[in-house]
């Protein structure tokens, strides 16, 4: 058995169908869903570091822009503060991907679990403690074949998805206005080069959801869907707490 198997997948299937062994009905999709709060429980603080970088990174794109537009001919001194900028404010641009790049290996365990281990020979795979149903029927409710890909679930996935991304990039409220050493010029601007791209990908990212959610089985996005509703929800409670505006020193000007 390899590392993979042995580490990632026994461990996520053996959860799997302990817990629907438990669950009402036996039914596989509430047993995922309650999988995926599992691993959300697990992942909470990855996720909430992730969530305050975001909004960290987007509360400073004024900065960023007035500091690319003023240096624009000086890339080495525009790097040199920007870097200045992030270390300053505590922000590191590339800890939002930590959580994705945790979750990836998750995702692939569980398409493993629920592709080659809910059947009589992956079942061999379970641990001693936990009991071996024979079988595991696949439908959720009653209603829907997880073991089939979903047009339904790949859609509301993908809304989601959208939502999670809206959430951040929206607007800034006017209790947190740009600040006064940038307001009004170009970089200060809601319509400037990189809020244009992150709205660009606040749209493209869902369809990209929606085009891999109709590939896979419905059991690996309603484990997509569930999650990103319980960062809908993480990232609400955060925003929702009142943001004072930092008093920053007036950026340098050449």
């Amino acid at each position: 058995m390899s590392f993979f198997t042995t580490y990632l997948v026994q461990p996520i299937l053996n959860l799997l169908v302990w817990l629907y062994n438990i669950v009402p009905g036996n039914d596989l999709g509430l047993a995922i869903i309650l999988l995926t709060v599992a691993v959300k429980v697990i992942l909470y603080p990855f996720t909430m570091a992730q969530i305050k970088q975001q909004k960290a990174l987007q509360d400073l794109q004024p900065k960023i822009e007035e500091i690319r537009q003023r240096l624009k001919d000086n890339k080495e001194e525009q790097a040199k503060e920007l870097m200045e900028l992030y270390k300053k404010e505590k922000v590191n641009p590339a800890s939002s991907c930590l959580p994705l790049l945790i979750q990836l290996p998750i995702f692939i365990g569980l398409y493993r679990a629920l592709a080659d281990g809910l059947n009589s020979k992956g079942l061999n795979l379970l641990y001693p403690f936990v009991a071996n149903p024979g079988t595991i029927g696949t439908m959720m409710f009653g209603l829907i074949d997880l073991s089939k890909p979903n047009y339904l679930l790949a859609v509301l996935a993908g809304g989601v998805q959208f939502w999670q991304s809206w959430q951040i990039l929206r607007r800034p409220s006017p209790a947190a206005p740009p600040p006064a050493e940038v307001a009004g010029k170009e970089g200060a601007k809601d319509e400037s080069m990189a809020a244009t791209m992150n709205k660009q990908m606040m749209y493209i990212m869902p369809l990209v959801t929606v085009f891999i959610g109709i590939s896979l089985p419905g059991g690996l996005t309603l484990y997509w869907l569930v999650m990103s509703l319980l960062t809908v929800a993480q990232q609400s409670v955060f925003l929702r707490k009142p943001q004072p505006p930092k008093m920053t020193p007036q950026l340098n000007q050449v």
